[in-house]
């Protein structure tokens, strides 16, 4: 007798030097990230709501398990590494949600970073003050 391969979907996904590995497998909604529970890791409401917003677009909050290693970065980085991850995963698990969660633009990488900081300034915009004398 065979046995039926278990289903998990994975993904991985980024935002500023942030990474996200993410792992959905069918479920009653439990999270564990980095070995803790979502309002643990995250603790602001805000970002908990950002993170959720895939499930929410698609109506499967609850339906699936989300098991993340998140590294890199600060909270918001981490945040938006792990919606982007649960959304990619999301595609995999049902093609049919691709129109959803391309409209509300959760499919797409954030590309705004940290400009690096230039020779002979204090910032990357920033200059000294100018002395004519």
């Amino acid at each position: 007798m065979t046995e039926q391969p278990e289903l998990r979907w994975h993904a991985v996904g980024r935002r500023k030097t942030s990474v996200a590995r993410v792992y959905l497998t069918p479920g009653s909604g439990k999270w564990s990230i980095n070995g803790r529970t979502l309002g643990d890791y995250f603790p602001r409401h805000s970002l908990v709501q950002h993170i959720q917003q895939p499930f929410q677009v698609t109506d499967t909050l609850g339906a699936f398990d989300v098991k993340a290693r998140v590294n890199g970065g600060g909270v918001t980085g981490q945040a938006g590494a792990v919606r982007l991850g649960i959304a990619r995963a999301l595609l995999m698990a049902d093609d049919t949600h691709r129109a959803k969660l391309r409209g509300h633009r959760l499919l797409t990488r954030d590309p705004r970073a940290v400009e690096r900081k230039k020779p002979g300034q204090p910032g990357a915009r920033k200059r000294f003050q100018f002395s004519k004398r």
